[in-house]
């Protein structure tokens, strides 16, 4: 099987291609702009006979149709990964998430490629009224980046019932781990590496959410693709805790051997959010995949640790 992987080159991209490369009978193909990417994420598969990458962007067709050639699969993870730019231009997430799916659609329609993987995201529930959340909640986005990966699923949606594809869509709780470029654990180390007496918080520091290993995020996202049915279907992707901002500091200051940091609450925005546009609180109901036969390894708390001292190695 040939698969194409957009964003192959980013965070969760060059996880995911790790584990599709490690199956011997697997063709991988990345299509990335490297805007967010990087290719040092997939040195390890370079010269490799199965694996090919092509610089390219998914708002050119033409890109696309060289990227897509021959492939059987796409698993679309290409999009804008930072929530808060959105904020101050809501055109990154429409042209980049929205714009850029809506002509993938269209060259797999043409070359005739029907099987999809989406990556989506947990912002698409806005402020849940319900906690866990399932997946038949309410949507109601609070962020450009909610909306549009809200508005990439409607629009997959439509192309499975009008041209029979199949697709699964995979919202994901935060994702953190190697690799990563961005987010809260990222972003305290390299705050504390550039003053480790003081650290800002984005927020009150109150925040809660559920984060989710990089390694069950991927093994995750294959099981699904594989054990889900015919037509559309989502999977919410997370752990079945939480972890505070507050936490994730202090997780973040034990593993960089710290001590006595004071910790700077910026108040945030709207109730201690850390950015308009943030949710504060999230956790997914994964009951669903769970009947599949898929759990994490990881806690939200385990995650966090994991990824801090991974990231530690890196930056």
């Amino acid at each position: 099987m040939r698969i194409l992987v957009t964003g192959g080159a980013g965070f969760i991209g060059s996880h995911l291609v790790d584990l599709l490369m490690e199956k011997k009978d697997t063709e991988v193909v990345v299509l990335d702009n490297l805007s967010a990417g990087r290719l040092e994420n997939l040195a390890r598969w370079e010269g490799n006979p199965r694996f090919r990458f092509i610089q390219g962007d998914c708002l050119r067709e033409e890109d696309l149709e060289r990227a897509i050639e021959g492939c059987e699969v796409v698993f679309h993870l290409a999009a804008n990964p930072e929530v808060r730019v959105g904020a101050v231009d809501p055109t990154i997430d429409f042209n980049q998430n929205v714009v850029a799916t809506h002509k993938l659609l269209e060259v797999m329609r043409r070359k005739g490629v029907r099987e999809l993987l989406f990556a989506s995201t947990s912002t698409v529930y806005g402020d849940a009224e319900i906690l866990p959340t399932p997946e038949d909640a309410p949507l109601r986005p609070i962020s450009m980046y909610g909306a549009s990966k809200l508005a990439c699923e409607a629009l997959i949606s439509a192309y499975c019932h009008t041209f029979d594809f199949r697709a699964v869509c995979i919202r994901f709780a935060n994702v953190v781990g190697p690799r990563a470029r961005h987010g809260v654990i990222w972003d305290f180390i390299q705050k504390l590496r550039r003053n480790p007496s003081e650290l800002e918080i984005l927020g009150d520091g109150t925040q809660r959410k559920s984060y989710l290993y990089i390694k069950d995020c991927v093994e995750g996202m294959l099981f699904a693709f594989e054990h889900a049915g015919q037509g559309f279907e989502v999977y919410n992707l997370g752990t079945e805790s939480q972890t505070t901002v507050r936490e994730i500091a202090e997780i973040v200051t034990r593993a960089m051997g710290l001590e006595g940091v004071r910790f700077k609450f910026t108040g945030g925005v709207k109730g201690g959010r850390g950015w308009v546009g943030d949710v504060k609180v999230m956790l997914l109901d994964i009951s669903k995949i769970k009947r599949l036969g898929w759990c994490p390894r990881y806690t939200s708390r385990e995650a966090v640790e994991e990824a801090a001292k991974a990231l530690l190695l890196e930056a």
